[in-house]
């Protein structure tokens, strides 16, 4: 029993939890796109997984509301969740119309905070440790709630978008910008994008 009772503390699931809105913030600053596979092994590296299980949040625009092609961001979606196994929990932006002294004008929500919450405590009692990124002050009660309940909490975010709240209020802070070895190629702009299909 004693020896069953020593393997069980070794062992150190991880959940990472990407507020993918919140973390092209991020993106754009460094002009790279982060590599997940490359991620995957960092965080499995840094924290000593002994397993990890990804989940991305994302909200999308509606098709024939830009001006491009969407096809290039499902097919991420399919690529994270075929290719690399990833949970990823999406939703059309909702349209809203807005009227105020200046006409009509419509405006997008997608705010994936409250499903990211429910994933991260419904999940509470399959890992150890939490990563989640973000920089996203409203996320300071979830991350209290989980360290209250014996999890070690993780913040990966960057210093362009990290509220002072988020960035002490885990076990630990990591600014992206600063990991080279977790990025892939550049972020190329719309227009260019477009010409390659993406």
């Amino acid at each position: 029993m004693a020896e069953m009772e020593e393997i069980k503390k070794e062992n150190n699931t991880i959940y990472v939890f990407i507020d993918a809105s919140n973390l092209w913030q991020a993106q754009k600053a460094k002009g790279r796109f982060l590599n997940w596979e490359k991620v995957i092994k960092y965080i499995k590296e840094r924290y000593n997984g002994t397993d990890i299980k990804f989940f991305f949040y994302d909200a999308y625009p509606a098709e024939g509301t830009r001006g491009y092609n969407l096809d290039g961001k499902h097919k991420f979606y399919t690529y994270l969740q075929k290719g690399l196994d990833f949970v990823v929990v999406k939703k059309q932006l909702k349209r809203i119309s807005i009227v105020d002294e200046h006409g009509e004008s419509i405006e997008e929500k997608g705010n994936m905070d409250v499903e990211l919450t429910i994933g991260a405590v419904h999940c509470l009692s399959r890992y150890e440790t939490a990563v989640f990124f973000t920089g996203d002050s409203d996320f300071l009660a979830l991350i209290t709630y989980l360290k209250n309940h014996g999890k070690r909490v993780y913040i990966f975010s960057s210093k362009n978008n990290i509220s002072y709240e988020l960035k002490t209020g885990g076990n630990g802070y990591v600014d992206i910008l600063d990991i080279e070895e977790i990025w892939g190629k550049e972020l190329k702009h719309r227009a260019e994008l477009d010409k390659e299909g993406k």
